[in-house]
C-alpha cells in the first residue's frame, strides 16, 4: 500500500519535472532556432508541426503496444476496434486537433516575434482562458483564492507587456504581430484544452489512444497548412529544407510535450501542471537574460 503510494507521488513529481524540463527547453530552442541566422532558407514551422504530430502518434502506438502486453495482434485489436469501429468517437476529436493545430503554428510565429520571456509570461494567459472555459463548459466551481490568484496573473501579464521606452525601438520582428498571435493561442488553447478534457472525463479510452486519434487530425490538418502556407517553398526546396540538428531537437521536444501533458494530467492534475510551467517561466527568463542574452529585465 505504502509502495503503490510512494510510486504514484514518485511519477507525479517525475511527470512535473520532465514538464518544466520539456517546456523551458522548447521554448529556448524554439526561439533559438527562429532567429539564427543561416545560410540557404530557415526551416518551415508548418512542416515542424506536422513531423511533431507523426512522433508523437509514434510513441503513443507504441506506449498501447506496451499496453497490450507487446503482442501485435493485441495492438491491432485495439486500435482498430477504438478508431475504426467507433468513428463517431474518433471525428469528435477533430475539434481539439484542429485547434492544437492552428495553436502549435501560432506559436512559432509568437517566437519569431518576441524574445522568450515576454511570450512565456503572456501565454500563461491561457490559465486564465483555461479556467473560463472549465467554468462555462465543465460547470466547475472556482474558490474566491482561484479567482483571486487568476486577477493576479492578468495583472502580472499586463504589467509584462507595458511598453518601455528602449521598446519603442522594437527589436528583430514585430512585437505586435507576435502579441496577436500568443493571445489567439491562449484562447485557443484554452477551449481546446478543456474540450479534450470533457472528451477524456466522458469515455473510458486511453489517453494514448486518444492521442492517436489527435495525432492524426493533427497531422492531416497541418499538411493542408503546410500547403496553404509553404507550397511554394515548399516546390523549390523540399519537405526538410533548412532542418539541422537544433530543428529535430525542437521537433522531438514539440512531441515530447503532447505526451508529456497526458502523463501529467494522468498522473497529477491541471493545478500542479501550472506549477510545473510557472518554475519554467523563471527558468527561461533566467536562461534568456543569462545565456541567450536577448533580454533584460526592467
Amino acid at each position: 500500500e505504502e509502495k503503490s503510494q510512494e510510486m504514484s507521488t514518485n511519477l507525479k513529481y517525475l511527470s512535473l519535472g520532465i514538464l518544466v524540463f520539456q517546456t523551458t527547453s522548447l521554448v529556448l530552442t524554439m526561439r533559438y532556432s527562429r532567429t539564427l541566422k543561416e545560410e540557404g532558407p530557415r526551416y518551415l514551422s508548418s512542416t515542424a508541426v506536422v513531423i511533431a504530430e507523426l512522433l508523437k502518434i509514434l510513441a503513443c502506438v507504441l506506449l498501447v503496444y506496451k499496453d497490450s502486453k507487446c503482442n501485435l495482434r493485441t495492438l491491432n485489436r485495439v486500435l482498430h476496434d477504438e478508431i475504426l469501429n467507433k468513428p463517431m468517437e474518433t471525428l469528435k476529436l477533430a475539434i481539439p486537433s484542429g485547434i492544437y493545430t492552428l495553436q502549435n503554428n501560432l506559436l512559432y510565429v509568437a517566437l519569431s516575434n518576441l524574445d522568450a520571456a515576454t511570450y512565456q509570461v503572456t501565454y500563461q494567459l491561457k490559465i486564465l482562458t483555461t479556467a473560463l472555459f472549465s467554468v462555462s463548459m465543465l460547470s466547475k466551481k472556482l474558490g474566491v483564492y482561484q479567482w483571486l490568484s487568476l486577477v493576479i496573473l492578468m495583472t502580472g501579464v499586463a504589467f509584462v507587456q507595458w511598453p518601455s521606452d528602449s521598446q519603442a525601438t522594437a527589436a528583430a520582428g514585430s512585437q505586435f504581430v507576435g502579441l496577436v498571435a500568443v493571445l489567439v493561442a491562449c484562447f485557443s488553447s484554452g477551449f481546446a484544452g478543456v474540450y479534450f478534457e470533457k472528451i477524456l472525463k466522458e469515455t473510458k479510452q486511453s489517453v494514448w489512444i486518444r492521442n492517436i486519434q489527435l495525432g492524426f487530425f493533427g497531422s492531416i490538418f497541418g499538411l493542408m497548412g503546410v500547403y496553404i502556407y509553404d507550397g511554394e517553398q515548399l516546390s523549390k526546396n523540399g519537405f526538410f529544407q533548412g532542418y539541422n540538428k537544433l530543428t529535430w531537437v525542437v521537433v522531438v521536444l514539440q512531441a515530447l510535450g503532447g505526451l508529456v501533458i497526458a502523463a501529467v494530467i494522468k498522473y497529477a492534475d491541471n493545478i500542479l501542471k501550472g506549477f510545473a510551467t510557472s518554475l519554467s517561466i523563471i527558468l527561461s527568463t533566467l536562461i534568456s537574460y543569462f545565456w541567450l542574452q536577448d533580454f533584460v529585465p526592467t
